[in-house]
């Protein structure tokens, strides 16, 4: 009997208000049957003292209504803060994910953790690698299409698979911030102004074409991923869980047509038509997963 494919709600990658951060996981908590939350600042450390409450008090809500809750740890620790703070979350014994590989310095011997997407693992090899040290699931890299994610299933039975299959794909991180210079600021005296864009900041060619996003010093995708492809590929490729990342859209509803697409209850057709009316920010996208360029869709 092929188990039910979970349904995760990944970090909020955006500087949301702390009250609206709040009530988006009450929620998330109350009117979703989403079985992990992934908690975390995982883009900029400077946003992290300003959001902790807030997201301690969402674990909270988050728990009491019975969802697994998963600490995430920064992409980039850039300042002796952001390290401190990612040393404290690796001696946390319980299961976190992480987003970086100097985190794993200070995991307690064979404790486990997840790997997020943002690890960049490429293959079979690495995923073992990882998993030697404690990996229990590899959130796949949003580059790789179902047929690498195949491979590493095939080299990693034991390996759970978590694919990113909603929300605007992250794809670099920098040193600098793209939106404070966009704003005339340094990223020293930002005064988070990313907080202006709940979905990232629109960034469009020199020619006037919708090109990527901006979120403080990370790149997204202009377009909004979404991977719906038959169960059974789903199934045959070794998933075994479907993330969802947060935006401003109603992701209630969005939660909710993927527990029915897992579930068999929709076609991606109509998982298609739902998310498109939900309020996202972007065209809809899904290249990576099928080999093709990301900006793509491929039906």
């Amino acid at each position: 009997m092929t188990a039910r494919l979970e349904i995760t709600l990944g970090p909020l990658l955006f500087n949301w208000a702390p009250e609206r951060v709040v009530a988006f996981y009450e929620r998330i908590a109350r009117e979703t049957d989403i079985d992990r939350v992934y908690l975390g600042e995982v883009v900029c450390g400077k946003r992290e003292p300003l959001l902790g409450p807030a997201l301690a008090e969402a674990a909270d809500h988050l728990q009491r209504a019975g969802k697994t809750v998963v600490w995430s740890s920064l992409a980039l620790p850039a300042t002796p803060r952001d390290r401190a703070s990612t040393r404290r979350l690796a001696a946390y014994p319980d299961l976190m994910e992480a987003n970086d590989l100097s985190v794993l310095q200070d995991r307690p011997p064979g404790a486990a953790f997840v790997a997020g997407p943002l690890l960049n693992v490429y293959n079979e090899a690495a995923a073992a690698e990882l998993m030697s040290r404690g990996c229990t699931r590899l959130c796949a890299n949003v580059e790789l299409p179902l047929r690498a994610l195949s491979h590493i299933h095939a080299g990693c039975p034991e390996l759970e698979l978590e694919i990113f299959a909603f929300g605007r794909l992250p794809l670099a991180l920098s040193g600098r911030c793209y939106h404070a210079r966009a704003h005339g600021l340094h990223r020293d005296n930002c005064q988070f102004v990313c907080d202006r864009d709940l979905d990232g900041m629109d960034v469009q060619t020199l020619e006037g074409q919708p090109f990527l996003a901006v979120n403080g010093v990370q790149t997204l995708s202009h377009g909004v991923h979404l991977a719906c492809p038959d169960i059974a590929l789903l199934q045959a490729a070794g998933v075994t869980a479907l993330r969802l990342s947060p935006h401003s859209a109603d992701m209630v509803r969005i939660a909710r047509t993927f527990r029915a697409y897992a579930d068999g209850e929709l076609e991606p057709a109509q998982v298609e038509a739902e998310i498109e009316s939900a309020g996202i920010p972007g065209p809809l996208i899904n290249g990576y997963l099928h080999g093709r360029p990301g900006r793509d869709w491929a039906g």
